[in-house]
């Protein structure tokens, strides 16, 4: 799945300070773009909970505060596109363009969004434009929001490019190490598929995904003894998984 990104900002959630007049009276102040970060924090956490109205409310709460702050945007965005409602997720995308045209979030954000609308063209140059900001730094995440929006127009050598080029800059990143992987099965390049799921699997231990691969792959390669290794561990670890189904439906 493409990733919409949504990060918290490294510094406090208090949404005041206070400050001192000429007199010596205490005042407080309100940090705009602080408050609009605490009902962010609100509005998406009642949002993955299904609490669709107090989401809103909170999001909408963030706008207030801080009606050109890009991250109020996104989440308002990101909850008009869970609620179904493209249009005005679009809207508040394209204000939130204007508003911080060389903000690599934005852009990428924007990116998944055209991609769940099936625009696969403009969601990757979207992903490029993010990539292309001086101080973005999400470039493996955009990379790989690419490879998978590639993945869904049909276009595998275009994925594989991005695929790669997100592990030049992260050479761990799970996802892209396994769709890696399963084009290199795909495509019968057994070697190098072998390899970076040693290399997963080294890292972050098996997977019902990297199983499933190996499953296939020494299938291919006509290691029936290999495979029935990786299935009977599939069926110890994940026996519930859909991989596993599968493997017992024969679906290589």
């Amino acid at each position: 799945m493409v990733r919409w990104t949504m990060y918290p900002l490294l510094c406090s959630l208090m949404v005041g300070c206070v400050t001192v007049d000429e007199a010596g009276n205490k005042q407080q102040t309100v940090d705009k773009v602080e408050a609009a970060e605490a009902r962010i924090s609100l509005g998406l956490s009642y949002l993955e909970n299904g609490q669709w109205q107090r989401a809103r409310d909170n999001l909408e709460l963030a706008l207030e505060y801080a009606p050109k702050y890009y991250r109020a945007q996104n989440a308002m965005a990101y909850y008009y596109q869970r609620v179904d409602e493209p249009e005005a997720a679009e809207a508040i995308y394209r204000q939130a363009l204007r508003d911080s045209p060389k903000n690599g979030d934005v852009q990428n954000n924007y990116g998944v969004f055209l991609c769940s609308q099936a625009r696969y063209d403009e969601a990757i140059s979207a992903f490029e434009k993010a990539i292309k900001q001086p101080y973005y730094y999400l470039t493996s995440a955009s990379y790989e929001n690419a490879a998978l929006c590639s993945l869904k127009a049909g276009t595998k050598v275009e994925a594989r490019a991005y695929f790669e080029k997100a592990l030049s800059y992260d050479p761990y990143r799970p996802k892209s190490m396994l769709q890696l992987a399963q084009l290199e099965v795909e495509e019968s390049n057994l070697k190098e598929a072998r390899a970076m799921l040693f290399k997963f699997n080294k890292r972050f231990g098996y997977k019902a995904d990297s199983l499933w691969l190996l499953i296939q792959l020494e299938t291919l390669s006509g290691q029936r003894s290999q495979a029935d290794k990786y299935a009977a561990l599939l069926k110890e670890q994940f026996p519930n998984s859909k991989q596993y189904q599968k493997y017992l439906a024969n679906e290589y």
